[in-house]
């Protein structure tokens, strides 16, 4: 057993990453039953209330260990963590802006802390916090990052020589192949998001899996929103917005749940890494997580 998994309760050292209104209940338990540790999003969480509904609908699904993710940047995270120390959640990820107010709350309430960070200075921010782990996160991965990131292949090692806490891999990473050259790296686990997307248990809708399952590998784009990136499937949405013509705040939780849930393709964007043109179908959570760790 690795670290990692002892730590979150796990079988396998694979964590779920954050996938916004996509982490639905069905998908963050049939990561645990399978061995790894699912996590619900709340992100774009606007009351307390229905991140403990989330929860308690988890719980009914496993009894096996899961988390969440806490966006640092979401106004309502505090409130959020004391929602989840009573619900019993006894470890998160932390991404999406200075975890420095979120890490001490948490310890505080016996949570374990993972924060998600883009640099070495920032994973040695993170440690000097008394977080439990890091997550490295390369640039090739889908979702929020930052203007100047490097790959996971350099990123990782580069963190784990940086800190004494255990690292996790995430960006990149989708199958056995990746699982593997992430513990060659020196983690102790990895975060995975766009392979979870394209399975049976995810609420996503089959154009925003499709859209997975038929891109090559160089047919993400990243789109920028101000404050950060996305990297997201290359649609006809996200050509008008990288040529400015078109504004929308894709960002925004009811665009995406048009977009992600209902296959409204010109509602937001489809977050997704490169590792899209590595998927060629949709599986169940099991089979993924079988195949990942079987070699």
């Amino acid at each position: 057993m690795s670290i990692i998994s002892e730590m979150l309760g796990c079988r396998y050292p694979v964590i779920q990453g954050a996938m916004g209104v996509i982490s639905n209940p069905e998908l963050v338990s049939a990561v645990s039953e399978a061995g790894g540790f699912g996590q619900l999003a709340t992100a774009f969480a606007t009351d307390p209330a229905p991140v403990r509904e989330q929860i308690r609908a988890t719980r009914k699904l496993t009894d096996k260990p899961f988390g969440a993710n806490l966006h640092a940047m979401n106004p309502l995270a505090p409130q959020f963590v004391q929602v989840m120390a009573e619900e019993g959640i006894r470890a998160v990820t932390v991404s999406g802006g200075s975890p420095k107010e979120l890490v001490p709350l948490l310890r505080e309430h016996g949570i374990k802390v993972i924060v998600v960070v883009p640099a070495v200075n920032v994973a040695r921010k993170a440690e000097s916090l008394g977080v439990d782990a890091i997550v490295a996160e390369g640039s090739e991965s889908g979702g929020m990052q930052g203007f100047n990131g490097a790959s996971t292949l350099v990123l990782v090692p580069a963190v784990a020589d940086a800190v004494k806490v255990p690292v996790i891999a995430a960006g990149g990473i989708g199958d056995s192949r990746g699982y593997n050259a992430a513990f060659a790296l020196g983690t102790q686990g990895v975060q995975i998001g766009t392979r979870f997307i394209a399975t049976k248990e995810c609420i996503a809708h089959a154009n925003y899996k499709n859209g997975i399952i038929d891109s090559p590998e160089n047919s993400t784009r990243l789109v920028n929103m101000g404050r950060f990136q996305v990297r997201a499937l290359n649609t006809p949405l996200v050509e008008e917005m990288k040529e400015g013509v078109n504004s929308l705040d894709s960002s925004a939780g009811s665009s995406l749940e048009e977009a992600w849930v209902k296959g409204d393709l010109n509602a937001g964007t489809l977050p997704a890494g490169q590792i899209s043109g590595l998927i060629s179908r949709i599986a169940s959570v099991s089979e993924v997580i079988e195949e990942m760790v079987s070699s």
